[in-house]
């Protein structure tokens, strides 16, 4: 059992363990010392998102970093996959970046990358936890690290993420609305799509340090909605905090989710050859619909547990380029290591370039089995292990079996029980859901 790291990195409500300076500054220590490795000069990148106590991470792991000998790049607030591209481009050792994600202000976050700009595996995180528990193996006075900080890594980004579009390919004539959620991509997601000639409403643009995610970007995407039908707008992205997933807003105001937009990309690119491993890969969260489009396009779904980390480890498998997340995150693994919102944007952008056809009908591209997903939060204990709990599962497998699917999993970020189900009967699958979030909620008092 891991004590730190959960579903992507370790996480948590700021000044609270574990995420508070002290344990920072040790898994700067813990880290640093994994990644030595060779007789070469060491070296971090550290990124982070808009978050107040962005500042007091990254110094706390700036000094654990340097007290183990490795040298520390400090970048600044850019995107998760952005600080994924720099380890690589630097031949960095070990990428930081700080960010709770889509949580709000007050969480902080700690994901970590290896050379190859890829999350680090189980086993990399196990190894660490263990360097956690003991004593730190400090450098001698002499090789302690230095800091530095880089003034150009976004544009060295916005370059990169361009280069994923063929050179004919302009925004000339689409009115985009970005909404940066107030986070990591608020100066460079806007900057990629005026730069390729879109005119561009941006909001979610204004980060003072507490605002990050609130009432904006792809969790809360109201405000996208109303200003993409008030702008006239012919498309809407929203980004989360840290910019490594997106939600879509059609013209007309209604939210496309990941599914649709791995369907599209998918379908696309295996019509133009570009696809790879005869199929996508998502999580069980993602819709039966998809599963039936792909397969009426003669493609592959293969699932994975929740965790864009297992997604992007299936992909690596299987040799699979195209994959994601019904909740944003898309990994294009031709031109990243990770999810990417600003560059799965620009795929969607293109085909509506070359499509011909508004957003409302290109990003249509299956009609979504009824869905519900409700969570159950307890105090303590292990309420799936409750007799009544798993006969409720079963007899909603059971009701459910050749008409739809059933997921239950225990968050792997908060004491949370979720309970998803999905099916053609919408009645049917609201009374399994409530079924099984009752048994939960009296097996965890």
């Amino acid at each position: 059992m891991r004590k730190f790291f959960g579903t992507d990195g370790i996480r948590g409500l700021t000044n609270k363990a574990p995420m508070t300076a002290e344990v920072a500054m040790r898994v700067g220590m813990a880290a640093g010392a994994h990644f030595l490795r060779g007789a070469h000069k060491h070296r971090v990148v550290i990124g982070k998102d808009t978050r107040l106590s962005g500042y007091m991470i990254e110094n706390a792991l700036v000094a654990g970093f340097t007290s183990v000998g490795m040298d520390v790049v400090q970048v600044g607030p850019m995107p998760t996959p952005a600080v994924a591209m720099l380890v690589r481009s630097m031949r960095a050792d070990l990428g930081v970046m700080i960010s709770a994600s889509h949580n709000p202000f007050a969480d902080n976050g700690i994901k970590l990358f290896g050379p190859d700009g890829y999350k680090l595996s189980d086993a990399d995180e196990v190894q660490i936890e263990a360097l956690l528990a003991g004593e730190p193996r400090l450098a001698e006075p002499a090789q302690i690290g230095r800091a530095k900080r880089i003034e150009d890594a976004r544009g060295r980004y916005i370059h990169a993420v361009k280069q994923s579009l063929p050179q004919h390919i302009r925004l000339d004539g689409l009115k985009i609305v970005v909404d940066c959620a107030n986070g990591a991509a608020y100066n460079s997601a806007p900057t990629v799509f005026w730069e390729l000639g879109a005119d561009v409403v941006a909001i979610g643009v204004s980060p003072d340090g507490l605002n990050i995610n609130d009432k904006c970007g792809s969790t809360a995407p109201a405000l996208l909605q109303e200003t993409v039908v008030a702008t006239g707008a012919d498309i809407g992205i929203a980004l989360d905090g840290d910019a490594d997933r997106l939600i879509v807003v059609d013209e007309a105001g209604a939210i496309v989710d990941g599914d649709q937009i791995m369907a599209l990309i998918g379908a696309s690119w295996a019509r133009q050859g570009r696809l790879k491993g005869g199929g996508v890969v998502a999580t069980v969260m993602s819709n039966l619909g998809l599963e039936r489009f792909l397969e009426g396009e003669g493609l592959t779904l293969e699932r994975t547990k929740v965790g864009d980390r297992y997604v992007l480890e299936r992909m690596r498998e299987g040799g699979f380029n195209v994959g994601g997340e019904q909740s944003g995150h898309m990994i294009l693994s031709d031109h990243a290591t990770t999810g990417d919102g600003t560059l799965a944007a620009l795929q969607l952008l293109a085909e509506l370039v070359t499509g011909g056809k508004p957003a409302s009908e290109l990003l249509h591209q299956f009609d979504a089995v009824p869905q519900l997903l409700k969570n159950v939060r307890f105090a303590g204990g292990k309420p799936l292990d409750d007799s009544a709990v798993q006969a409720a599962i079963a007899e909603g497998e059971a009701t459910l079996a050749g008409r739809g699917r059933l997921v239950i999993r225990a968050s792997g970020t908060e004491p949370v029980i979720r309970v998803m189900a999905e099916g053609d009967d919408a009645g049917e699958v609201e009374r399994v859901v409530d079924m099984i979030c009752d048994a939960v909620r009296v097996a965890a008092g």
